[in-house]
């Protein structure tokens, strides 16, 4: 039996999750995922280290961009084998890729246009990674099933999907691999979620793996509990209106936006804060909550109570969803407060970039982060305090109150992520800590080899290890 792992990506890093298995003459690709950070950007454009025609296979965990954003450029350059993964992130993915390939060409001829302008040759990318029709060649090659339901990708290779606790129909990926009377197991966690956390469920523990890779995003810190959400949220809003201020909030499309409009139903139902006029101006997390809607069976047992109850949190009277960009441009035209939720999540793209444009630099208004900033984006230098900050070709001074919420993160902290590991009755022959940028994956794996006495590694990118 001839089995080898690579690293094509989140190895040292969060975005860009790809890995490779080989097992002899089969190849699987383990999620496909775009790089987000500026310092590696760059390798979203290099050929894949592998010859797409030769790949027999792609596991999906999930639909985040980070992990499933290069499939249209695989597919393009030759992939044509099956997509597998669960039906919402089938469902997901399409509208996440058609998002990813309009935004691309829009923020291409953006940058074409002000390059020409200012007489200058840019870097990438000028032009798009991938566009529209490129995306829609991905479609036609998924093949969804349900957790816990073995599925056969070759004569030696069967996969079983387990529930992350991500986000919706997000999965822990086991492949078993049979050859020559021999057996191994290996675990892609993907994004493990996190327990008692609104809309989906918690969590799958996993008993036993020959080898794990397990991500380590928030591997080196604990979140604030649920009612440290709610109250912050409510005491932020409610700062802001008394400013005059716009809440301005970047928020990623898939379960941070269906979270944020849970908590901020039930603050608006107790009258906590004002009812104010929200905006959720981004087509993609519209056309992702009508996913949900249509998906209860993956729902936790609280929020089919509210469904059951027409109390559904995924709508209330003041929430306006806008799809059309003359919608959008429309919102900061508005004299009162508002709240603003918009893509994407870490600022790299999308409409919160025109709303950044407008309020980063109102000491009134308030920029609430919601999510992970992965190191290199506008998001992250916003949090870590930078006075002025390029938005759509211009520095802008930072004078917004800048405030950030890490218990809506959908990734496990440090003790959700060892409590996950708790539930393997069977020591693994190897753990590799991948998803998390260094500094947290090596804290993360001394931790783990002192409270579990196991084997543990944090890989590089593009290592390749044979396993016994």
């Amino acid at each position: 039996m001839n089995i080898q792992l690579q690293f094509l990506g989140a190895a040292q890093n969060v975005t860009g999750s790809s890995y490779l298995l080989e097992v002899d003459n089969s190849k699987i690709l383990v999620d496909c995922g775009l790089y987000q950070e500026r310092e590696f950007r760059s390798r979203n454009w290099h050929a894949f280290p592998v010859d797409p025609k030769g790949i027999d296979a792609v596991l999906l965990t999930h639909a985040h961009l980070d992990h499933c954003g290069l499939l249209p450029k695989l597919a393009r350059e030759g992939f044509a084998g099956k997509i597998i993964c669960t039906g919402p992130t089938e469902e997901i993915v399409k509208i996440v890729l058609s998002d990813s390939a309009r935004i691309q060409e829009e923020d291409a001829r953006f940058k074409q246009k002000r390059h020409k302008r200012e007489r200058r040759k840019g870097r990438y990318p000028e032009q798009a990674l991938y566009g529209r029709r490129d995306a829609e060649k991905v479609f036609s090659l998924f093949q969804s099933v349900g957790y816990e339901e073995p599925v056969t990708v070759s004569k030696a290779i069967s996969v079983t999907f387990h529930d992350a606790g991500h986000i919706l129909g997000s999965s822990m990926v086991k492949v078993k691999v049979v050859s020559n009377k021999k057996q191994r197991t290996i675990l892609f966690s993907g994004d493990v979620g996190r327990w008692n956390k609104p809309i989906i469920r918690d969590p799958s523990l996993i008993e036993e793996a020959d080898y794990i890779l397990g991500e380590s995003t928030y591997g080196d810190r604990v979140h604030e509990g649920p009612s440290d959400i709610k109250g912050k949220l409510c005491e932020i809003i409610n700062c802001t209106v008394e400013k005059g201020g716009n809440v301005i909030i970047p928020s990623f499309a898939i379960e941070r936006t269906q979270e944020l409009m849970y908590y901020l139903s039930e603050l608006l139902y107790e009258d906590s804060i004002p009812h104010l006029l929200t905006f959720v101006d981004s087509p993609m997390a519209i056309n992702v909550t009508e996913v949900f809607k249509h998906h209860r069976e993956y729902f936790d047992q609280e929020m089919l109570k509210l469904i059951d109850n027409n109390e559904s949190p995924l709508h209330f009277p003041s929430l306006v969803p806008t799809r059309r960009v003359s919608q959008s441009k429309a919102i900061n035209r508005i004299k009162a407060s508002c709240i603003i939720v918009a893509g994407s999540g870490m600022c790299t793209g999308g409409r919160i970039k025109y709303h950044l444009a407008s309020n980063i630099s109102r000491p009134e208004s308030t920029i609430l982060f919601i999510g992970y900033q992965a190191r290199g984006t506008l998001g992250r230098e916003i949090v870590e305090g930078a006075e002025e900050v390029r938005i759509l070709g211009r520095m802008r001074p930072v004078k917004a109150s800048i405030r950030r919420l890490d218990g809506f993160s959908a990734h496990a902290d440090q003790s959700e992520l060892l409590r996950w590991l708790s539930g393997f009755r069977v020591q693994p022959k190897q753990l590799f800590v991948v998803h998390g940028e260094q500094k947290a994956t090596e804290l993360f794996a001394g931790i783990v080899r002192k409270s579990y006495g196991w084997s543990v590694s944090v890989p590089e990118y593009l290592d390749k290890i044979a396993l016994s």
